[in-house]
């Protein structure tokens, strides 16, 4: 029997996890986010799953002939409904053999027995990397109408504190959670079309587990998917980035929205593979880490159409200006088919046409939409409505709310701070200048990603005219005439820009001085060290003067394990090698 005196219980939302104090088993208190708003689209899923299932079931009602002509009675359900399965699909009965050929009489299937096969069964959750198994014990306490939660680790100590977990959570964790000492990759490969929603949140990359996850998620289930490794999808190890993911990166100041569209691309491409697509429903980029929520769907057919959602990025050097390649496009024959042809190119000039640098090439990425609006309405209103049941409420609620505010078919964003560093001058105020770029005709939006960030769908040839206009009120000094900034203003605008406030150069939420952008709850709100790892002085900027010398006095006299290890092995030999007397 485990002493409790030696764990921390730990509550976070409905659930309790039992923590030793040694660095064993990996949690990070920053995750919270994460994993909150994880609960909020589950929600959302299962609702939605549900709304889905009835029109299906309202659908086939309607079609299908109600009197058969022969005998005036009810007709037996037709194979397709009697065959479905737990992703928004149809058991057969229990007494009805699989190998069985598919029609069914009417006595075999009686009035209430076909409404039992109406059932929508609960959706399967795998949690693929569980470590102290919290979120898994989250979505089983909180989520109405969750079926079997499986919690898998390939670690022996994350499986015992998953398992002691599950225990110490009651009886509801210990009916809905199991967990496994597994291979993650291995099961899901192992477990084809199983699971309903299926939950990647590794300490780094999740590129090895997509392919095996992709297969492992039914036909309109949903995959969820965490990468940390911010610093490879954000520029700092291109060529990294381009072995794991398939796309290369671009050091921009849009690099955290790439970096989500290189994802959505790379899962994209995993599904492919098996005629499979994905339909985006929810991209966020938040703290050190993306998240993506995406639904899997099987059809050959319409995943000819992933060429036209990709694209390659064409940034310049020397402003900074983007432009977007498409992979592919289609054209329409005499006949009114659609042909998939190759994407025009290229949509740039070897040399920027506004201040005359070299581009360099990054992706391809993601270009469609990243969100779907219906959804984010959908979430933002539950979690509005049940925000005392999350404990990140504050910072979920803001994100979504930016999101729900975003331009959705407009890929990266401008930085406005930015045009005024190219051009060396002050900048205009934003509602300035996205006044000047709506009198203009363009729309415009902000981002979740960045605070200063702007979509907008003008060219940037507008742009450019926009700030020159703003400069022509508000001069510069001289520079040299061949930097960036002195080639774009020595040409005249050819619009005219109009600064006068206009009425949607402020969002609703901005209008209600809704907060957006909220500062870190405490210091120290990041990454953490791995599980297993010693904390030494080092980890002082992650984990903070105080926990680290807590750590270290409590190790205090004991020697780390991997050195007590190779001391006892050494040990051995020397005993081993000496000769009996």
């Amino acid at each position: 029997m485990e002493d409790l005196n030696d764990y921390t219980i730990i509550k976070e939302g409905e659930a309790e996890i039992l923590m030793h104090a040694k660095n064993e088993v990996f949690y990070n208190k920053t995750q919270v986010n994460n994993r909150d708003i994880s609960i909020a689209v589950m929600r959302a899923f299962i609702s939605k799953r549900n709304q889905e299932h009835e029109a299906m079931l309202s659908k086939r009602t309607t079609s299908a002939p109600k009197v058969s002509e022969k005998d005036g009675e009810e007709e037996a359900p037709d194979e397709s409904v009697v065959n479905e399965n737990s992703n928004g699909e149809i058991e057969r009965p229990a007494e009805i053999s699989q190998d069985e050929p598919c029609c069914i009489s009417e006595e075999a299937v009686k009035p209430t027995e076909r409404n039992v096969l109406r059932q929508l069964k609960p959706p399967r959750v795998l949690e693929a990397l569980s470590a102290s198994g919290l979120r898994a014990l989250r979505y089983a306490h909180e989520v109405e109408g969750i079926g079997q939660v499986v919690a898998l680790d390939n670690d022996k100590a994350s499986v015992e504190a998953c398992r002691r977990n599950i225990k110490f959570n009651g009886s509801v964790a210990c009916s809905k959670v199991e967990s496994h000492l597994a291979d993650a990759r291995v099961y899901m490969l192992t477990h084809p079309k199983e699971f309903d929603v299926v939950d990647l949140d590794p300490y780094g990359s999740p590129s090895v587990f997509l392919d095996s996850a992709i297969q492992s998620v039914a036909d309109g289930g949903m995959l969820m998917c965490t990468a940390t490794d911010m610093a490879v999808l954000c520029g700092g190890n291109g060529e990294v980035c381009y072995s794991k993911y398939g796309s290369y990166p671009l050091r921009g100041k849009y690099c955290h929205e790439m970096a989500l569209r290189i994802l959505l691309a790379c899962i994209e491409s995993h599904a492919n593979r098996y005629k499979r697509y994905i339909e985006p429903v929810l991209s966020v980029q938040m703290d050190f880490y993306v998240r993506v929520f995406v639904r899997i769907y099987t059809s050959a057919s319409a995943m000819k159409s992933t060429p036209l959602k990709l694209s390659y990025v064409y940034q310049c050097i020397g402003c900074d200006s983007f432009h977007l390649q498409p992979v592919g496009r289609t054209a329409s024959n005499k006949n009114n088919s659609v042909r998939y042809l190759p994407g025009f190119g290229p949509v740039v000039p070897q040399l920027c046409s506004d201040c005359g640098k070299k581009f360099n090439m990054g992706g391809p990425i993601w270009s469609g939409r990243i969100h779907d609006q219906e959804w984010v309405n959908s979430i933002l209103g539950e979690v509005k409505s049940m925000k005392d049941r999350y404990p990140a409420y504050d910072r979920i609620s803001a994100v979504l709310t930016t999101i729900s505010e975003e331009l959705p078919d407009v890929p990266l964003f401008l930085s406005l701070h930015n045009l005024c560093s190219t051009l060396k001058c002050t900048s205009p105020s934003a509602v300035m200048f996205r006044s000047a770029v709506i009198n203009a005709g363009y729309r415009v939006s902000g981002t979740h990603v960045n605070p200063l960030g702007l979509k907008t769908d003008a060219p940037m040839d507008v742009i450019w005219d926009i700030m020159r206009c703003w400069v022509k009120n508000h001069p510069v000094k001289a520079q040299l005439p061949d930097q960036p900034g002195s080639v774009i203003l020595a040409k005249e605008p050819t619009l005219q820009a109009n600064f006068a406030r206009a009425v949607a150069s402020l969002s609703k939420a901005q209008a209600k001085k809704v907060a957006r952008f909220l500062p870190n709850p405490e210091k120290h709100w990041g990454p953490k060290p791995r599980a297993g790892r010693q904390i030494t002085s080092k980890h002082i900027s992650l984990l903070g003067a105080e926990a680290v010398n807590g750590h270290l006095s409590l190790e205090d006299g004991e020697e780390p394990d991997a050195k007590r290890q190779k001391t006892e092995d050494t040990t051995q030999k020397t005993e081993d090698a000496t000769p009996s007397s």
